[in-house]
């Protein structure tokens, strides 16, 4: 698969809490790391994004009093995962693994910044409808062919590789560089999500320059 100038790749959430010793480590995410790097020197544009939730989120088991993973709540956008607190602003947690080497990136988008509301999507919060601004950007660089990676495969890759193909983006999830949070079902429902959608999964050997 040759890559075009319309291409960008996106890297989701490759932070400290996220990867292992962090507060909501997805197993192995670091093994990942060096051919993400190698990857990213292939594409001409690449774009990050950061979960970087205040205080007290929504999202946090704590602010509810209830236990991480296993409980949820229903939020007035639907029902919500609770997970340990993580990659709160500021924080070390929150901070881009210092093995990522990405020169080159031209956007970090940040996400999940409204208490209220959580943001798995790239381009959506988890409302649906209220968007990042991913979308006009990509729109206004003419960039529409997008290769996801990055962390968790059945949460935010999903999330966002989802939302892309609906906003009329060509998505591409390279599988051998994401991996999943795997809570009971979730990898499954990503997959029948992604057949559902059309989105393509593929490993990263078939890109090439």
């Amino acid at each position: 698969m040759h890559l075009l100038p319309t291409d960008a790749l996106l890297i989701i959430d490759m932070q400290n809490d996220f990867l292992p010793g962090g507060s909501l480590a997805v197993a192995n995410s670091d093994q990942i790391i060096p051919d993400l790097n190698a990857l990213a020197d292939r594409f001409e544009h690449v774009i990050v994004t950061q979960d970087w939730h205040p205080t007290h989120h929504i999202s946090f088991a704590s602010t509810h009093h209830k236990q991480p993973f296993t409980d949820t709540i229903e939020a007035p956008y639907g029902t919500q995962h609770l997970w340990p607190d993580h990659c709160i602003q500021g924080t070390h947690g929150a901070e881009l693994h210092p093995d990522l080497d990405l020169p080159h990136v031209e956007l970090i988008l940040r996400k999940g910044f409204r208490k209220q509301i959580d943001s798995y999507s790239a381009f959506l919060e988890n409302d649906r409808t209220t968007p990042t601004g991913l979308a006009g950007y990509l729109r206004e660089r003419k960039l529409n062919r997008l290769f996801f990676t990055g962390v968790a495969y059945d949460f935010c890759v999903g999330f966002s590789a989802l939302a892309a193909a609906q906003l009329g983006f060509e998505a591409i999830v390279l599988e051998d560089l994401t991996r999943p949070v795997d809570l009971p079902g979730s990898v499954e429902s990503t997959n029948h999500a992604f057949a559902e959608a059309g989105i393509q999964r593929f490993s990263s050997a078939v890109v090439s320059q």
